[in-house]
């Protein structure tokens, strides 16, 4: 078997897989995380309001040049 057979035949087993969606989902949580730290720094009204991550990368942004200016 050459190299790519043997990792296509590695990937298709269930260990595989199950190590593979448990390390991503890992990596899920801590992106999440991150995103949850940086929207506490950020003010905004309510305090509590929740946003979409794409609402708090556009706030962090217009927060970091408020900053820079002020």
């Amino acid at each position: 078997l050459s190299r790519e057979e043997r990792r296509r035949r590695r990937r298709a087993t269930a260990k595989y897989r199950t190590a593979h969606a448990t390390r991503e989902r890992i990596r899920v949580e801590a992106f999440n995380v991150a995103f949850g730290e940086l929207r506490r720094l950020l003010p905004t009204l309510p305090p509590d309001k929740k946003l979409s991550k794409i609402e708090i990368l556009r706030l962090a942004i217009c927060y970091i040049s408020y900053l820079q200016h002020a």
